[in-house]
């Protein structure tokens, strides 16, 4: 009798953990198990040479999210995995997010890695919004600026934060003019790089439009990307007063403490790649003084929205943050006031139906946000923003304007 109550007893109590489990996760209005935040996933340098950038975006997008998930209501999980800037780990890290259960991609960081991703989640109809990764072959279905073709089609979900690089290309070019910063102008770019070309296949036409003097055009690729001395030394005897730099800080600083050792003090012009120079370990970084760059996030910058995020990001970090901290913040607002547009409560709904719902919202909105106000992004997936002319200025970032 004893054992027959006592069966009867842990039957009823567990049916009521079953009961209590199955009463833990609301139910969603069209039936389906509502989870308690929306999934958002990130691949980026996390470690290497361009961990950076990486980090930088990881860490802006942690502030945006915990932000958020402080006001209540909507909610999101943020997960980053390291790709180390390398495609074939990227897709490795993609599939890994995706087993996770994905619904909303914030791509590669740079642009090699998410060429690649944003293929993966372009077939799986996945929406991709990456901070940094500028080249044209992410979204597809832009124009080579040299054939005027289309090379690749266009990836109808993936958007970008960032200047596509025939924007940068052009836009350097133009402000090098406007502002007379070089009379004789030498070109140094990476040729197996997307990103490096992209800039620089928009920036010769350009500058060739606007009459600027290109004395020399000189190029480098991941193998000698250590020495740099036949590219100075044609800068330096074709009489170059300024250098334009379209590439990565990590390959910058050696050009400079190169150029450095050989008495060649031209000026130096970048792009946003060359954000994060001042951080490179064991790199002079008096060498970066005067040092140029086009880039969208001011951090001196006395605005409110802005000077709230530097002082979390110094708290955080140890460290001012750069364009690549504030493109990730920015992307995660974004998302965020697309889908409390869009009237999305919870995270209910599949990363297929997020999709359709954010390609909508970010063809028809308007966002402000760190980088630009009024942001706006067409069917092309490219973001219409200004850049800001940036000088480096004891070891902080000065506007030129």
């Amino acid at each position: 009798m004893k054992k027959t109550l006592a069966i009867l007893l842990a039957l009823v109590l567990c049916v009521g953990l079953f009961a209590g489990c199955g009463g833990s996760k609301p139910a969603a209005s069209d039936g389906k198990t509502a989870s308690a935040s929306i999934k958002i996933g990130g691949i980026g340098p996390l470690t290497g040479g361009a961990a950076i950038y990486g980090n930088a975006a990881k860490n802006g997008a942690t502030i945006a999210v915990e932000e958020i998930n402080a006001l209540g209501g909507l909610q999101f999980e943020l997960r980053y995995e390291d790709d180390a800037h390398d495609a074939e780990k990227s897709v490795n890290a993609y599939n890994t997010l995706k087993g996770w259960g994905m619904q909303v991609f914030l791509g590669s960081v740079t642009s090699t890695p998410c060429v690649a991703t944003s293929v993966e989640a372009n077939g799986d109809h996945i929406f991709l919004l990456t901070p940094s990764a500028s080249s044209t072959d992410v979204l597809g279905g832009i124009a080579n600026p040299l054939t005027g073709t289309i090379d690749i089609p266009r990836k109808d979900t993936v958007f970008q934060m960032c200047f596509v690089d025939p924007n940068q290309g052009s836009a350097s070019a133009q402000y090098i003019a406007d502002q007379k910063l070089g009379t004789k102008i030498a070109i140094i770019y990476k040729n197996d790089d997307v990103y490096s070309t992209g800039v620089y296949n928009s920036f010769a036409p350009k500058a060739a439009e606007l009459g600027l003097n290109i004395v020399s055009t000189t190029t480098f690729t991941e193998d000698t990307k250590t020495d740099f001395s036949v590219q100075l030394n044609d800068a330096k005897s074709a009489g170059a007063d300024l250098v334009f730099l379209p590439m990565y800080y990590d390959a910058a600083a050696l050009i400079l403490t190169q150029a450095n050792a050989m008495g060649y003090a031209p000026k130096w012009f970048g792009i946003d790649g060359m954000d994060g120079i001042l951080s490179v370990d064991g790199f002079n970084t008096a060498l970066a003084e005067g040092v140029m760059l086009l880039t969208p996030f001011n951090a001196d910058s006395t605005d409110a929205r802005t000077k709230s995020f530097v002082e979390k990001y110094q708290a955080a970090y140890g460290e001012i943050p750069n364009q690549f901290a504030a493109d990730g913040y920015d992307c995660v607002y974004a998302i965020y006031n697309a889908l409390n547009a869009a009237g999305v409560k919870d995270a209910s709904k599949s990363a297929s139906e997020l999709c359709d719902i954010l390609i909508g919202q970010f063809t028809s909105m308007s966002y402000d946000g760190l980088t630009g106000e009024g942001m706006t992004w067409g069917k092309d997936g490219a973001v219409t923003k200004s850049p800001k002319g940036m000088f480096i200025q004891n070891g902080v970032y000065v506007g030129m304007d």
